[in-house]
């Protein structure tokens, strides 16, 4: 399993407009269910007078967090071409939001599916995607003694130091690509004192 996944490092907009509806694309950055939600708060509070907020979003580095919403408009042509192109693009942690104001002149759904994938791509090709890596992290208690052999694996194994605490007994949490996690788990095992805690 590869572990990065591909995201968005900040807000990206994109318009599109088709017989007279004007379409205006948000991509987000989002983490969770709640900050999801949150932003369609938001973005449902923004644009009140809109006909139609629909949106797609994509969680977590296995990509199988998804959902697509229509919003009012017919089944099948808004949300799931948002999703479509999250999809094509390979992004994940993501949320596209599409308002849709009416222009008076109906598109059809063929029209409206054209419409709101061309504006979702519009807000994509807008943002600046970047590469991310799953990780992993490890607590563990220790006895100050063993200190150097800590700080040794760790200066040659680098992981991010998340938290050190160092009273009687040492405690420390350190975050790490997933795929080097096994090796760091294993090597800091062999630390005598040594104790993982599992969080």
């Amino acid at each position: 399993m590869s572990d990065t996944y591909k995201t968005i490092s900040r807000l990206a907009e994109g318009t599109c407009s088709e017989k007279r509806s004007k379409f205006l694309a948000f991509a987000i950055p989002v983490r969770t269910l709640d900050e999801v939600k949150e932003q369609l708060k938001i973005y449902e509070k923004k644009y009140y007078d809109a006909r139609h907020v629909c949106y797609a979003y994509m969680l977590g580095a296995e990509r199988t967090d998804f959902r697509a919403n229509d919003n009012g408009e017919p089944s099948g042509t808004a949300g799931r071409p948002i999703l479509g192109q999250i999809n094509s693009f390979g992004l994940t942690d993501i949320l596209v939001v599409v308002v849709r104001y009416f222009g008076g002149i109906k598109l059809g759904t063929s029209g409206l599916i054209v419409a709101y994938k061309a504006a979702a791509q519009e807000a994509l090709n807008a943002a600046e995607v970047v590469e991310k890596t799953v990780d992993a992290e490890i607590t563990f208690l220790f006895e100050y003694p063993f200190m150097n052999d800590v700080m040794r694996i760790v200066k040659e194994e680098s992981p991010e130091i998340v938290s050190q605490d160092f009273d009687n007994d040492c405690r420390m949490t350190l975050r790490i690509r997933k795929s080097q996690f096994d090796r760091l788990r294993e090597r800091l095992c062999k630390v005598d004192s040594l104790r993982l805690i599992d969080d």
